[in-house]
């Protein structure tokens, strides 16, 4: 099939960036308009991305020719959208979170659909935020989402936080098997790529650790219960168990997001080994849909006593998929476990694009 054009906003941060990277070669889509601050509009991407470029890999043929248009100015990615340039575009917006919010909002309403990285929108109580193995049934809220705001074919789908990516799917796994967890108490450690550029000063960081990420906590207590939340009256609501505590802290690591977790089962509580066996055999997305980004195994166990580790581990399933060990019966809850995701791409862009690949096979995508 002809690859879909595809725009993206923030296109030269840390996030765009990856977006760029992973789109190089991607079956379905293909980027077709980039868009950035002021500063960067009118030059071309080659020469935006000159001295910013942080990734190994380079971006795909044709992008660097790109010219990078203003973000705020939604008449040029309406121009894009008319020429058949961008029929939606990913969100990897990096500034005040309220004017995130407005101008996603505003290229929704001009017809746009948005697939965002950004938290700004992520509490609309009609607005899906989505890890396509757990809850793809929250896309049913985009025909109420489009109803509610007077949008004609514009949407707003999210991505939660990067912190919570590693242990949401094999929370899941659980419950989609009726276990009910009732307290978790996780412990994040956190790489230095998920602050972005520059993100942290190295002199804070080396031969240290840093016990606090602004919000990060919250976002991690509070995210996973709108993603198992039920959909009422049009509108999500939120599970009212697990009970989460984090700590989340920012260590010296290049990427690759660590979080050590307790749980604490209802009345029935698996053993190790039947957990083991469920996270095994998980498979959520139809295999028949064929999305590019979907690892073919979602959780990957590691029975070394040392693993996961972020530099061993951080890229199996091409970084998508999330690796898991040490899982042993907890002395205080019922069971613990250590859990790794790639944050830069589980986490960020590669999480969009499922998200999108999603959309797509669900028929809200071109």
């Amino acid at each position: 099939m002809d690859r879909i054009p595809v725009g993206i906003l923030g296109a030269t941060g840390m996030v765009g960036q990856m977006y760029i990277t992973l789109l190089a070669d991607h079956p379905w889509f293909r980027v077709g308009y980039v868009a950035a601050s002021s500063r960067s509009a009118g030059k071309s991407y080659r020469d935006a991305a000159a001295g910013r470029w942080r990734l190994e890999a380079g971006w795909g043929a044709g992008v660097g020719d790109l010219a990078v248009e203003d973000a705020n100015d939604l008449s040029r990615a309406l121009s894009a959208h008319r020429e058949g340039r961008c029929s939606f575009v990913f969100s990897a917006l990096d500034m005040d979170k309220e004017k995130i919010r407005i101008l996603e909002e505003a290229y929704a309403a001009a017809g746009i659909p948005v697939v965002s990285n950004a938290s700004a929108n992520r509490w609309g109580a009609d607005i899906p935020m989505l890890i396509p193995e757990v809850n793809p049934r929250h896309t049913d809220l985009i025909p109420v989402q489009r109803k509610n705001h007077h949008w004609d074919r514009g949407f707003i789908v999210v991505k939660p936080n990067c912190s919570i990516q590693s242990y949401m799917i094999p929370l899941h796994a659980l419950r989609q098997k009726g276990y009910d967890l009732k307290r978790i108490l996780v412990t994040t450690m956190q790489a230095i790529s998920g602050a972005g550029y520059p993100g942290v000063p190295g002199w804070d960081l080396v031969d240290n650790l840093i016990p606090f990420i602004s919000g990060e906590e919250e976002k991690s207590e509070q995210e996973p219960l709108k993603i198992f939340g039920t959909i009422v009256d049009g509108a999500i609501v939120n599970a009212e168990e697990p009970k989460i505590s984090a700590h989340c802290n920012r260590v010296p690591i290049t990427d690759g997001h660590i979080a050590c977790v307790s749980l604490e089962f209802g009345s029935q509580k698996p053993s190790v080994e039947e957990i083991k066996k469920i996270w095994a055999d998980f498979t959520a997305l139809p295999q028949e849909a064929g999305f590019p980004m979907a690892p073919e195994h979602p959780i990957v166990l590691q029975e070394e006593a040392d693993r996961p580790q972020p530099r061993k581990d951080r890229n199996a399933g091409k970084g998508m998929a999330i690796t898991l060990g040490r899982i042993r019966p907890c002395n205080v809850f019922d069971l613990r476990f250590t859990a790794l995701s790639h944050n830069t791409i589980r986490g960020a862009a590669g999480g969009g694009i499922l998200n999108a690949e999603l959309l797509k096979y669900k028929g809200y995508l071109p």
